[in-house]
């Protein structure tokens, strides 16, 4: 139920709370508009993302795959030796653009070699096999990592939008169309009471 609004029943008041409502229809559609665009492009989001994990997924299963070989095929402490002597630097540069005033953040990651500094006699080929896959699989875990994101963004801007739409929709549009109601019944009401005056009036003024 609607609460009702505080206001003076007079006809100012009462042209103010028209203009008011048709101002919260209008933003009501926009943002509903906005809702639905965003559900529908968060779907369509949701359904590409859920793929590239799928995707990288698979790859990694392999790259473990590659990592358990290596560790059957020598001692683990030989296998977390040759590790602290591989290794490589890589930065992310981050930009964003925008979907429905939503900043989706994108990772811009340059190409990265994985150096191979330890003695390759003393290794199983199986353990360079696993490196070569983790150094390429990265780019697109960064990929994951910014399109997950992203749908995380768009979910919280949704729930934003929704609480917007039913704020408007369940309480600030009905406590308008409640408060005009009320104002004009009661201008009605004052006006039925001066016209009873006057004709009272009319009635003593005509009877002398």
């Amino acid at each position: 139920m609607a609460k009702a609004l505080n206001v003076n029943p007079n006809r100012m008041e009462l042209s103010r709370l028209k203009k008011r409502v048709v101002t919260a229809k209008r933003g009501h559609k926009l943002l509903k508009d906005k809702q639905d665009a965003l559900i529908k492009e968060f779907m369509k989001k949701a359904r590409d993302v859920k793929k590239l994990r799928e995707e990288v997924e698979g790859e990694l299963h392999k790259c473990f795959q590659s990592f358990q070989m290596a560790r059957a095929q020598t001692l683990p402490s030989m296998i977390e030796q040759t590790l602290l002597m591989a290794g490589g630097e890589t930065s992310v540069k981050a930009t964003y653009h925008n979907v429905m005033s939503v900043n989706i953040p994108r990772f811009d990651l340059p190409d990265m070699a994985v150096k191979l500094s330890y003695g390759l006699g003393s290794s199983p080929g199986s353990l360079d096999v696993a490196l070569e896959r983790f150094s390429r699989i990265i780019r697109r875990l960064v990929e994951l990592a910014a399109e997950e994101k992203g749908l995380m963004l768009m979910s919280l801007e949704i729930e934003r939008t929704r609480r917007r739409v039913n704020a408007l929709e369940h309480v600030m549009i009905p406590s308008f169309t409640e408060a005009i109601r009320s104002i004009s019944m009661k201008l009605e009401e004052n006006e039925r009471s001066v016209l009873s005056r006057l004709m009272v009036v009319k009635e003593i003024v005509r009877s002398h």
